[in-house]
């Protein structure tokens, strides 16, 4: 079968498995160890390429699969044992990130408020505003493409997990996120549009041999948690931090593209969430949430959960980039990297 992507090079030797694997149309058992083995012995698993990357092969087969790649493996048995070793290390290393996360009686929607409130990580959307260069702002989309060339997809996973009002909020916001009916304003298709315009390969998995590990650790959380209906609540939570954390930082990135020069048809993708996600937000966050605790209180923990991961994961991603930034590197990998 055809998939839409070439599949990515290896980055160490449960990927450059995996991906032979892929090619032959069957995981062999010697795989599935070396990703047990792999699990156990990453040290840094967030940072990890070699199992960002594994982790992230065997999600894409849930999305557009890859060129040369059967799509009967999606659910392959072998490989779902294989991914299931690498999501039990991804997961115990998101928990030791974020730390225990209080939940009060007070409603969800005020301890979402309060959860962002509270962080502290880097402001990397300040930074681009500001000083962000050319080469710089290359290297930022470079890491994003990897999840905003599919924005939207990962958490619509949850939305048939769901019921209810909860279901109804979610849906409102991805019709918005897939551009409500119109192919070219969705948010994936603004988000090439200004790829080209930065003069970068905006094709789908295009950049993913120059992105680095955080890219894909912080995709492979969505697509975990929007995966297993176990972690649905998550998904969510996790949405309604992206929605209510996204519309200032759009606003500064927006600004940071016009000084450089751009107009309206390349700062369109942040000028949009700027208008939508002020929208999203009370949708996301007592429509979506509320009404889901709501229904279930036991959920609450989770929900809360998901939203600290994604402000640690884009505090991890901030740390990446700018750390390399001011020592005068390349955020990226391989040959090709940009350097500022």
């Amino acid at each position: 079968m055809v998939g839409t992507m070439r599949l990515p090079g290896p980055r160490g030797p449960l990927s450059a498995a995996l991906r032979d694997d892929l090619l032959a149309g069957s995981v062999s058992p010697a795989t599935v160890d070396l990703a047990r083995a792999a699990a156990a012995g990453s040290a840094d698993p967030l940072h990890d390429d070699d199992l960002q990357l594994a982790l992230a092969l065997c999600y894409e087969l849930h999305y557009r699969g890859f060129d040369g790649v059967d799509d009967t493996l999606e659910w392959d048995p072998d490989l779902l044992t294989l991914r299931a070793h690498l999501e039990r290390r991804h997961l115990a290393a998101l928990c030791e990130l974020t730390g225990p996360v209080a939940v009060s009686g007070e409603p969800v929607d005020r301890q979402l408020t309060a959860l962002i409130a509270a962080d502290d990580g880097p402001s990397l959307s300040s930074f681009m505003a500001k000083r962000g260069t050319a080469e710089q702002w290359r290297e930022y989309l470079t890491l994003r493409s990897v999840y905003h060339l599919k924005e939207a997809d990962p958490h619509t996973f949850a939305i048939p997990r769901l019921s209810g009002r909860a279901k109804a909020a979610m849906v409102e916001i991805q019709a918005d996120e897939y551009g409500g009916g119109a192919p070219g304003r969705m948010h994936s298709e603004l988000f090439a549009g200004m790829m080209r315009d930065l003069g970068l390969d905006a094709g789908y998995g295009a950049l993913w041999d120059d992105a680095p590990a955080v890219a894909f650790t912080s995709v492979n959380t969505m697509s975990l948690f929007g995966l297993h209906r176990r972690w649905r609540a998550a998904a969510l939570g996790h949405l309604a931090c992206v929605e209510m954390t996204s519309s200032e930082p759009s606003r500064r990135y927006s600004a940071g593209l016009r000084r450089l020069g751009h107009d309206a048809t390349t700062t369109v993708f942040y000028d949009e969430h700027v208008e939508a996600d002020a929208v999203h937000e009370q949708i996301a966050s007592v429509d979506m949430c509320g009404s889901l605790v709501a229904e279930d209180p036991s959920l609450a923990g989770d929900v809360l959960f998901g939203a600290a991961c994604s402000l640690a994961l884009d505090g991890l991603a901030a740390r990446h980039l700018l750390g390399a930034w001011e020592s005068g590197r390349s955020a990226l990998r391989g040959e090709d990297a940009l350097v500022a």
